[in-house]
């Protein structure tokens, strides 16, 4: 890992758990300071966060902590949802042995985690498991285009993760997921791909909760 990307992850773990307000200026020079670094990897992992828009970068303002549209999310969330979706479905059809291996153990890796009722570690297996997933559709520019959705919506489907109950259903769906393309079954890995990443319904309203509960810890 990176250092500008650990220092995203915890600029963002802050934010999200309200510890940074919305309105808060991020300031380069004081947070190298606090963590030790120069002010370039802080840039970076600034300029990352923006492009979630959990930071604004503003003229003679410099960083300052925001929260994103909604409309805009779920705009972004319908997107991601429909190239997952084809991700899934060409794996499906494309699946080789070590790809069908590597699944069923990031699989495993999430598993354990939901066992254990850690919504930060089941993110990062999470991660993996979707990665896969990406890898295996053999695809690389699909590949790549998921990618990097992902790491956008990095901050969004972790909270997603924090809504009660929605680990077991998480894995739930990763195993209807993993059975579909295991069984070169394309239809079905596409529908519940694209099923498991959309926000609606009650996933839409435990997310904009989430995003509020933000701005009220502000």
């Amino acid at each position: 890992m990176t250092r500008s990307l650990s220092l995203r992850q915890t600029i963002e773990t802050e934010i999200v758990d309200g510890r940074l307000a919305i309105g808060s200026r991020l300031d380069e020079t004081e947070l190298a300071e606090r963590f030790g670094v120069s002010r370039t990897p802080i840039r970076e992992a600034l300029l990352q966060l923006a492009m979630t828009g959990l930071v604004e970068i503003k003229p003679r303002r410099g960083a300052i902590v925001s929260a994103p549209d909604p409309e805009l999310l779920v705009a972004m969330f319908e997107t991601m949802a429909e190239i997952e979706a084809s991700c899934g479905r060409l794996a499906a059809r494309r699946l080789i042995a070590a790809d069908e291996t590597a699944l069923k153990q990031a699989l495993a890796a999430c598993a354990a985690a939901a066992a254990d009722e850690d919504p930060e570690t089941y993110y990062q297996e999470n991660y993996v498991f979707h990665t896969v997933i990406y890898r295996a559709c053999r695809n690389n520019f699909l590949c790549e285009q998921a990618r990097l959705l992902h790491r956008r919506l990095t901050p969004f489907r972790r909270m997603q993760l924090r809504a009660r109950h929605r680990l077991g259903q998480s894995l739930a769906e990763h195993e209807a997921i993993v059975a579909a393309i295991v069984a070169g079954d394309e239809i079905a890995a596409s529908d519940r791909l694209r099923a498991h990443v959309i926000v609606q319904g009650d996933r839409f309203s435990d997310l904009v909760a989430n995003l509020r509960s933000i701005s009220d810890a502000a």
